[in-house]
């Protein structure tokens, strides 16, 4: 990559008990029955990415994985084996973690209803409006559901995808930098157009060309130039860019970042 220093620092990431339990949402399991095996190397796999990425990771990241590797090896230790102070009869090296992740999930869970509550109440008047009709249009509007969770799993296929049709062995001179590619995206991308996901790397002759994409993107949401849209749950993801923006707004801001 030829800007090798560029860190990407967003706000737009959450912790990582929303990341653990993203993975659980995304394999249809109980929080109960999580198998920390399997949890533990999708945990990992994202972390990796998000080095591949260069993505400043909080330091809370880095001590869940090394918990989640502390209790997988505890799992593996048979039970005569499992440390003193913490051979307990009815103690599972897991409960812990789930517990935290129940404790977790009730803030967050009520932390989105009152969310919810709070929109609602911005368009609240004490007279009744008349009401409106919902056309077939209106209700068949995507929902925009999708995280950052599941852009960083699209792009993870995608780099795959790359690797398993290429011949990564031949050295390819890298041409794009990070402010290349969201200059390249802003002119192509018209306010309010969509563009599928994928179809953002399909001339991509590089994994390095690959990754300035995917952080261009990461840099557009942060500017509040794109957002992704997924219409059904682990669906195709769709970017699309928002209206009233330009890219004077993106010239500021760069220049703000250099």
């Amino acid at each position: 990559m030829s800007d090798d220093k560029y860190k990407v620092r967003l706000d737009i990431f959450e912790g990582p008990l929303d990341l653990l339990l993203y993975l659980i949402k995304k394999d249809e399991v109980d929080i109960y029955d999580i198998s920390i095996e399997r949890i533990t190397k999708q945990y990992l796999e994202y972390v990796n990415t998000f080095k591949l990425l260069n993505i400043d990771l909080a330091s809370e990241f880095i001590v869940m994985a090394a918990n989640l590797m502390y209790i997988k090896s505890r799992t593996l230790l048979p039970k005569q084996e499992q440390p003193p102070e913490e051979d307990i009869d009815e103690e599972d090296p897991r409960w812990e973690l789930i517990r935290q992740l129940i404790e977790y999930k009730k803030f967050k869970d009520a932390a989105g209803f009152l969310h919810t509550k709070a929109i609602e109440q911005e368009d609240y008047f004490a007279n009744n409006p008349e009401k409106l009709e919902v056309t077939p249009e209106a209700q068949a509007l995507p929902i925009d559901d999708a995280n950052i969770f599941d852009l960083i799993r699209a792009f993870q296929g995608v780099i795959q995808r790359f690797e398993e049709s290429n011949d990564l062995g031949d050295i390819v001179d890298d041409r794009f930098t990070v402010s290349d590619k969201i200059e390249n995206l802003l002119v192509t991308t018209k306010p309010g157009q969509r563009k599928i996901f994928t179809s953002l790397f399909d001339k991509a002759t590089t994994k390095s060309e690959i990754i300035v994409t995917f952080l261009a993107v990461l840099e557009l949401m942060k500017m509040n130039q794109f957002k992704i849209i997924q219409d059904d749950l682990l669906g195709e993801i769709q970017i699309e860019r928002n209206q009233n923006t330009s890219g004077s707004l993106y010239q500021t801001e760069l220049e703000i970042s250099e």
